[in-house]
């Protein structure tokens, strides 16, 4: 059982004890880590004592993956939270545990709105401190407001947009009963819900946060769209899960895609020499494309109302209008024993 300071340890006997301050210097010998006043069962304390000490000898030596007296970074667990009021904005009464009234709107979503823009803003701060050019910026405070404040206003029309998927996903399933279905219980509607949003705050280019939405709703969903990509209305993935469509990749209208799909880049060798280079595919309009199929390259082209089938892998351009399938491969059916089956070790 985990225990903190100010923690009570049930049962006859147990006592707390406190734990001697302990610190460990950075690999730059500048910044510290101290645990002090820790509650710890006596039995328990000298189990403790070696692996803190291991972990504290790591954080020495693996330095880079240590955030020790720096610039404080934005928060994961705020920006879950603001990812899910978020949703819960442009998708009122979906999101709540009772039913949301008409004339309760007045009061409630003002207050909400204000709520997010205040969070959010603080959120944003935090990844603009940490840009190379800060020092530069004046008034951050009042920048990140700014963005913010813009980012609210552009939620109506991410609502537009979101009216149309919903209507995709509805039109393109027979199993969904209902367009409230579609909202309540289909992951790609909430994944590319929170992208549309993020996409916003990626073009005015705010660091971090973009990225962490999209990364909270991959964690949920499944489905992994970068914030940059372009993507038009009437947009629906099937299924969806294990779906990647990277950062430049651009999209048309009226384009379905099912489960598994990669829309990638041809190779990262070169790493970050690729940062801002078109790296990822582009879908025309009316596309359709089926599970396990990967597309690769930023100077592919998918030319509008093609129809790619599943399995193809595809690092070429093609024209409007094709059908691109991955013929069969050969399928063996050997009894076991034979001396044919011998050189397959199943």
């Amino acid at each position: 059982m985990p225990v903190y300071p100010g923690s009570r340890i049930p049962g006859k006997g147990a006592e707390i004890k406190k734990v001697k301050k302990i610190k460990a210097k950075s690999a730059a010998g500048s910044s510290c880590i101290e645990v002090t006043g820790a509650a710890i069962h006596p039995g328990s304390c000298k189990r403790c004592m070696k692996p803190a000490q291991l972990l504290l000898e790591s954080y020495k030596r693996e330095g880079t993956i240590n955030h020790i007296e720096g610039k404080n970074l934005p928060s994961k667990r705020a920006i879950a939270g603001l990812s899910e009021d978020l949703l819960r904005l442009v998708f009122p009464g979906f999101y709540e545990e009772t039913v949301l009234h008409a004339h309760e709107f007045d009061k409630k979503i003002p207050a909400l709105l204000h709520s997010v823009c205040q969070r959010l803003g603080k959120e944003i701060e935090k990844s603009l401190r940490l840009m190379p050019e800060c020092p530069a910026m004046k008034d951050i405070p009042g920048l990140a407001g700014s963005f913010s404040a813009h980012f609210l206003e552009s939620l109506p029309r991410v609502r537009e947009i979101l009216r149309t998927d919903t209507e995709a996903a509805y039109q393109g399933d027979p199993a969904a009963s209902s367009k409230d279905e579609v909202v309540l219980a289909y992951p790609f509607l909430e994944a590319i819900a929170i992208q549309r949003m993020a996409h916003i705050l990626y073009k005015r280019r705010v660091p971090l946060v973009p990225r962490m939405m999209t990364e909270w709703a991959h964690s949920r969903t499944g489905i992994d769209i970068h914030p940059g990509a372009e993507i038009g209305e009437y947009f629906f993935i099937d299924h969806g899960t294990g779906t990647v469509i990277g950062e430049t990749t651009i999209i048309g209208n009226r384009v379905k895609i099912y489960q598994n799909v990669g829309l990638v880049a041809r190779s990262l060798s070169a790493g970050q020499a690729l940062a801002g280079i078109k790296r990822h595919p582009t879908l025309g309009d009316c596309v359709t494309v089926y599970s396990g199929t990967t597309i690769l390259g930023g100077d592919t082209v998918i030319g509008a109302e093609s129809t790619i089938g599943a399995g193809v892998f595809l690092d070429h351009s093609v024209p409007a209008n094709s059908l691109v399938v991955a013929e069969q491969a050969r399928v063996l059916v050997l009894p076991k024993g034979s001396a044919a089956a011998a050189d397959y070790q199943i």
